[in-house]
């Protein structure tokens, strides 16, 4: 595995207030590190077709990694609770490139909030032959900006031991990593913001 590069800072185009976001805003263009090109935008209940093929699109791997288990199609209910966001607890970036003049995800990171909004559980995949580019820290820092923006306190997220890519793109972007007390296969990547 290579080590994770640096990826430029994401500036953002002006502050975020809470009540700017919905799902045509923000917007965010991208060079990755091998100069391709992605629109990174909210994800929209429109979505749903978009959403359902790029997990169908992971690797067996990948979608264990990011489900913490065997998705092989998903169902038409998580598909549901995926792209149907109010755009206040329930957050989604998707990293989309054009194909046959419709959207195609390459990448997608998102956010829960708790109930009392000061702590958000956070993911972030990347189809397979998409990694390795920066697109996942990228995904990830803007979900970040977002969050702290919107006065989240803590962001954390719970993944597979054994994915040291998603170990590696944590520390990069600042995560403590602690083993889970409950799974042993499991760790937890918590960021104070």
């Amino acid at each position: 595995m290579q080590p994770v590069q640096p990826v430029q800072p994401v500036q953002p185009i002006e502050p975020l207030m809470p009540w700017q976001l919905g799902p045509d805003y923000p917007r965010w263009s991208e060079t990755l590190r091998d100069q391709s090109h992605v629109v990174i935008r909210p994800v929209r209940v429109e979505d749903a077709a978009a959403e359902r093929t790029f997990i169908e699109s992971l690797s067996p791997q990948s979608r264990r990694y990011r489900f913490l288990g065997a998705v092989h199609h998903p169902s038409n209910e998580l598909i549901e609770r995926l792209t149907r966001l109010d755009y206040v607890h329930d957050l989604a970036f998707a990293a989309v490139v054009a194909d046959d003049a419709k959207d195609k995800f390459v990448g997608i990171s998102r956010y829960s909030t708790s109930s009392d909004g000061t702590a958000c559980e956070c993911a972030v995949t990347v189809l397979d032959d998409w990694q390795n580019k920066g697109l996942g820290a990228i995904l990830m820092k803007h979900l970040i900006e977002v969050a702290r923006s919107r006065g989240i306190k803590r962001m954390w997220s719970m993944d597979s031991a054994e994915n040291l890519a998603m170990s590696d793109l944590a520390h990069y972007l600042g995560f403590q990593r602690t083993q889970d007390r409950d799974d042993a296969s499991q760790v937890i990547h918590s960021l104070w913001l």
